[in-house]
């Protein structure tokens, strides 16, 4: 018997519970986005906490959207698209976009970007983005995204997502 084989029978492969492992994770804390494109029926989007800045040359960001998701695959096919980053007191936005509800957009204020993408208001930066690669990511796609224009609001918050639940930063002066 090998090195290997031995170490595999002695110590068997842990599955680890979808469950514990979705709560072990909660408590990294992580800004919360919501990726959108522009279609000739009008704006569409989705909430994406799976986000990441990935190279700066070339400059490069990472979004993770779930396999079962409705509107990825109709960015994918734009191309292009904006990642919103939100800002706190932004809660209902992000609830609002990770819903399957026909319009999204509904009382949602934004502007198009410089490729037509939109940006929401009131975000605390974005990044616009054409589709430079994809990988599988299991239940999930992992979409890498080759930067073509950004912005950001040093005097906004980020709104974060940590254990399940939004939460703010919070600053000690």
């Amino acid at each position: 018997m090998s090195g290997a084989e031995r170490d595999a029978a002695e110590n068997p492969e842990r599955i680890v519970d979808p469950r514990v492992l979705r709560d072990v994770l909660g408590h990294f804390a992580s800004g919360v986005t919501v990726v959108t494109a522009a279609t000739a029926e009008g704006p569409i989007g989705f909430t994406c906490q799976s986000f990441h800045s990935l190279s700066l040359a070339p400059p490069l960001v990472a979004v993770a959207p779930a396999r079962a998701s409705r509107t990825w695959p109709r960015l994918r096919e734009i191309g292009r698209f904006c990642v919103n980053v939100l800002a706190e007191g932004q809660d209902e936005v992000s609830q609002n976009f990770a819903r399957s509800v026909p319009d999204k957009f509904a009382g949602v204020p934004w502007t198009p970007s410089a490729h037509g993408s939109p940006v929401l208001a009131d975000v605390v930066a974005w990044i616009d983005g054409e589709l430079w690669a994809e990988y599988d990511g299991g239940d999930h796609t992992i979409a890498v995204a080759r930067v073509l224009d950004l912005g950001a609001h040093a005097d906004r918050r980020p709104l974060l997502f940590h254990r399940g639940a939004y939460g703010l930063l919070r600053t000690e002066a």
